[in-house]
């Protein structure tokens, strides 16, 4: 009889280790499966995010795209201009206000533009190595933007016929040995460009 009752206790035990055991492995199993869910819910909203990411960045593409074929098209023809004249104005140390000396040649200028319509002026201006290089760049900038007000406002030419650029020190005309080397490269350069003929 003892046997008997030693050996249900430990059915009995076994039941209920097993019970027990059977309630953990399912916690543990329903954890796991939250856990695995956040994660696959966190990677698709990751997913979504690229996906419009993807989405933004075709279009912008696109818009490149059309952008550059724009920009192609509107460019066509001007590979058969040419420079149909030329012209340089000089400026005071430091300065970039137009003399009368200038005025006359930005006269010229504008008059070769209006006897070409379709024509474009290339307006650059320099400077002489006086100050930083960042300097100098800022007063070509100001020198070029000068000469393009003067035509524009003197001479009435459409300000999407005029290009402006500087070079700064970069491009000297005269050698720092040369007679006059800094007042020959405190300058614009004026380049008119026309159509073949």
């Amino acid at each position: 009889m003892k046997t008997a009752i030693v050996v249900s206790t430990l059915f009995l035990l076994m039941l209920t280790g097993c019970g027990v055991n059977k309630d953990y492995v399912n916690q543990q199993i329903q954890e796991s499966e939250a856990r695995t869910g956040s994660k696959i819910g966190s990677l698709s909203d990751k997913a979504d995010a690229n996906a419009a990411e993807i989405a933004k960045l075709q279009g912008l593409a696109r818009d490149l795209s059309d952008k550059t074929a724009k920009a192609i098209n509107d460019a066509a023809g001007f590979e058969n201009y040419q420079v149909i004249w030329e012209g340089t104005i000089n400026f005071d140390f430091d300065s970039y206000e137009i003399t009368s000396t200038a005025e006359e040649i930005l006269m010229n200028g504008c008059a070769k533009m209006e006897q070409v319509p379709r024509s474009l002026m290339e307006i650059v201006g320099h400077t002489d190595r006086t100050g930083s290089s960042s300097y100098n760049m800022l007063l070509g900038e100001k020198r070029a933007s000068s000469a393009k007000t003067f035509m524009a406002q003197r001479c009435g030419v459409s300000l999407y016929r005029l290009f402006i650029a500087s070079y700064g020190e970069t491009l000297p005309v005269a050698l720092p040995d040369e007679q006059q080397a800094s007042s020959r490269n405190r300058r614009v350069t004026l380049k008119v460009w026309g159509p073949l003929q």
